[in-house]
Order: C-alpha cells, then structure tokens, then sequence
C-alpha cells in the first residue's frame, strides 16, 4: 500500500469542489467586458455585508489595506491622530502590526493566555495610557478574541474597537459574526483563507456610515468622484474576478466551515498524547482556520509527520518583537508569545480532507509519541 500524501493545504481539491459555477462566474465577468467597479463587486459587497450583519462593506485590495484603510479612515475623521496606541496581540501576524505602524500608531503589544492564544483579557487594562485610542482585536486561527469584559473596557475608556478578521470569515460571538463586533473590522480573502480568492483581495466592513464613505474614497486614490481628490489615497480596488468567485464560495462557507470544525473536533478527542497538546475549539462558534497543536518538539514532529507524506506549517516561526523590521522591540520579552512560536505546530484541516486523511494525520501524530 502507498502512503498517501496529504497537503497542508490543497487549494485546487478546494476550489474543484465548486470549479463549475466559479468557471461560469469568471466568464461571465470576462464577457461583461468591465472589469473593476463593476455590478460583481457591488453584489458581493452587498452579500457580504448581510452575511456579517453590517450595513457597509466596502471590498479593497487585501487584507492589510483593509486595516490600514480602517486607521487611515478614523484619522481622517479626526478620531485618531499620529502617535496614538493601539492595543494589539503581541502574537499576531506581522500584518496587523504593520498597518498600525504605517498609519503613525503605536502597537501596544499585549500577550495571549496560553490556553486560547487570544489576547489575554485581564491584562489589557494595565497596558492603557493616556495615548490609548484603540484596541484591535485578532480572531487568529479563526478563533473568536471578543470578550464582554473587552467590550465593557472599550466603553469604560472610550476606546475604538477594531477586528482583524483575516482569519475568521463566519465566525460567531454572541449570535453575531466577527466583523460586526466593534467599530470597524478588515477581511483578507488571500486564497489560503476559508473565504478564500483566487489571489488577493480584501475588506472593510462597518456599521459606521462617515467611515465606509471615507474608506471607500481613500482606497480609490482619495477621490469620492471622478478626478476629485479629498485625500492622499491608495489605489486598493477588488477586481470583478475576484468579487465573482468570492460570491459562489460564500454560498458554501457556513457548510465548509462545520466541515472544518468536524475534524478539528475529531483531532481534539483522537490526539491525546503526552508532548503534544491541541488547543481544544471549546468554542462552537469558531471557525477552524488554522489547527494548531503545540509540541514539546516541534521539528521532531514536523520531520515525523513529513516522513510520511504529510504537510504541516509553522504559524509563526518568529514573533513579531523579535523580527528585524522592528529592532527596536527585539529587547522586549513576551514569554508566553515566544513559547507559542517556539512550539507551534499546524496540522492539515480544511473542508476538502476526506475521513481516511484525517484519520492518518491524527494516527501519525500519536505514533510519533
């Protein structure tokens, strides 16, 4: 018998579940002959903001400008000014640390709990200052970060509250979906995504009328109409392939993801073994983005369950304080953030995985033990 090969990601088997209508989608968009802001991209808008639950979504180019547009938005409106800080998890993606940085705000890393690899709750007050204009929240691995005691500090400081929700598409809090938590939230819909393009493409939605006015001029060079330019802005635009596609895979998304959320149910019950430890969902409301397991010997496991034909990847290598883009940070000492980074291990689980797959990744994993 072979050993069968299992992708960390497989992005054609994904994408061939539903390659008939994405190929009608996509010509019908060719034979429009229009290309950018067009009917696609205002239907997917509209779609995509009822599927959130807020009035505006206002598609853009990526995930980061996507953030980088909602900061930019609220300085332009004069609710956030150049050197203020913005309470962010030290564990994140580069991304949501760079958007702040490039608008002249300053991140105020905060660590995650262990248990959740969320920005911890209880710590965030003590990192307020008197500069604190925001907190952002990240919904990493397609886990829900919102808490009521995040919302009660927002209200009790006046603070913004900002969703980066790159990894979350329908995700749940409350009986609400992640993006519609807070003020504003970003969306990347990179191809890897469970909203997945097929490139990049991003989004802002809000509930916050002025913002959406101004996200949507300042992504089109700053212009509100044509040749009328009210702000230094971006070029950031979503073109009509991507809206198309991204309209057909909504339709699947509540079903793809209870697939994803199946096998990582499955992995927490099977992967019981010492040296490893999953980080159960506990949460029904989340969404399975990315697995994580954390491993007394990462690259042991790795090898391991490379040996056998199985793709895993490491979600993240190197924390962001201790990257070189920010040397200025590299002296600082996050414990928990830099455990998670050391021991953090991503297992394959997305909605294209048959049962066998599932079952030999999680017998691999207890084997190497």
């Amino acid at each position: 018998m072979g050993t069968m090969t299992i992708k960390y990601l497989d992005l054609k088997r994904i994408n061939d579940m539903h390659a008939d209508e994405i190929r009608q989608a996509v010509t019908a968009v060719i034979d429009s002959g229009w290309y950018l802001q067009g009917e696609a991209v205002s239907r997917f808008e509209h779609d995509y903001a009822a599927f959130v639950g807020t009035r505006h979504c206002v598609t853009c180019g990526n995930g980061l400008d996507a953030l980088r547009l909602i900061m930019r938005g609220y300085m332009e409106l004069g609710k956030l000014s150049q050197g203020d800080e913005v309470i962010v998890p030290a564990n994140t993606y580069i991304a949501t640390i760079l958007a702040i940085t490039d608008c002249g705000l300053v991140p105020v890393l905060v660590e995650p709990r262990i248990d959740t690899l969320l920005i911890d709750d209880s710590i965030i007050e003590e990192r307020l200052s008197p500069k604190t204009r925001a907190v952002m929240l990240v919904h990493l691995y397609g886990r829900c970060s919102m808490t009521a005691r995040i919302a009660a500090i927002c209200r009790r400081h006046g603070l913004l509250l900002f969703e980066d929700n790159a990894q979350a598409h329908g995700c749940m809090f409350g009986g609400r979906r992640t993006g519609s938590l807070g003020n504003a939230a970003a969306h990347s819909f990179y191809p890897g995504k469970n909203l997945g393009a097929l490139g990049d493409a991003g989004a802002v939605t809000t509930d916050d009328s002025q913002l959406a006015e101004v996200v949507r001029a300042v992504a089109n060079y700053g212009s509100s109409r044509k040749y009328v330019f009210d702000y230094q802005g971006l070029n950031s635009r979503m073109d009509e392939i991507q809206a198309a596609v991204l309209a057909v895979k909504l339709r699947y998304l509540d079903s793809d993801n209870a697939r994803r959320k199946a096998i990582a149910q499955y992995y927490d019950d099977t992967i019981r073994v010492d040296g490893v430890c999953t980080v159960p969902f506990r949460n029904a409301d989340n969404v399975v983005h990315i697995y994580p397991v954390l491993c007394d010997d990462r690259d042991a496991l790795r090898e391991h369950l490379s040996n056998r034909g199985i793709g895993t990847v490491i979600h993240y290598p190197i924390p962001p304080h201790r990257q070189r883009c920010y040397s200025q940070w590299n002296h600082l000492s996050f414990p928990i953030t830099e455990s998670i980074h050391l021991r953090e291990l991503s297992l394959p689980c997305h909605q294209a995985m048959t049962d066998a797959e599932v079952e030999s990744v999680a017998d691999a994993v207890k084997q190497a033990y």
